[in-house]
């Protein structure tokens, strides 16, 4: 199992993980708010603004304060040193 930090500590399996997406269409704003109203939301943001929102195999939706790039980044990071 592979954890990426999502930002201020937080930490996602890396293996759940079907999408990351950003947060500004319409689409997206709408799963969020269904997995609100469905208590399916995480929001790991810490208070920030949201720039990026990770939806999990079970449905589950995380927001991230840090951006998709970031995020694409870090699991890149993560893949290197598990080839080493």
């Amino acid at each position: 199992m592979k954890l990426i930090n999502i930002g201020f500590g937080n930490l996602v399996s890396l293996d759940k993980v079907v999408a990351v997406v950003a947060p500004d269409s319409a689409p997206v704003k709408r799963i969020v708010q269904e997995a609100k109203s469905n208590g399916m939301l995480i929001d790991a943001t810490c208070g920030r603004k949201c720039k990026a929102v990770l939806v999990a195999e079970d449905n589950h939706v995380i927001l991230s304060a840090i951006s998709c790039e970031a995020i694409q980044n870090r699991s890149e990071e993560s893949e290197e040193e598990k080839g080493e």
